[in-house]
């Protein structure tokens, strides 16, 4: 059986990109029976939540150890800004990542008054 990595590495060498390779690795149905396995075990591993799995991509390794050390980290007590870091790196791991990213910039503008 191939990996996910493999099935997905396919189709970027197919020339699919962002949504398009979201959709195709969606409709294909070997990569989803492997996904489907792996984070299975992951979740596991990781205890992931329902709402973290509905929210989180987590589609690879590394995107459950992010999660999970990100859990960690906020199991500690952090400075405020070190809270925001480990948020802003949790929003990676969603679907539409860049949302974070431009609200995070919105608000370093707005502090050190940069006109957009």
């Amino acid at each position: 059986m191939k990996s996910a990595q493999s099935i997905e590495d396919f189709y970027v060498g197919r020339g699919y990109r962002g949504e398009r390779l979201r959709k195709a690795l969606e409709a294909d149905r070997e990569y989803q029976e492997v996904l489907k396995r792996k984070r299975s075990t992951l979740t596991k591993r990781v205890n992931a939540t329902s709402a973290e799995q509905q929210r989180y991509v987590l589609s690879i390794d590394p995107d459950f150890t992010i999660l999970d050390r990100c859990k960690k980290l906020e199991k500690q007590k952090l400075s405020l800004s070190d809270q925001q870091l480990v948020h802003l790196i949790k929003s990676q791991l969603k679907q539409d990542w860049r949302k974070p990213l431009n609200s995070m910039l919105r608000k370093l503008e707005t502090k050190y008054r940069i006109e957009r």
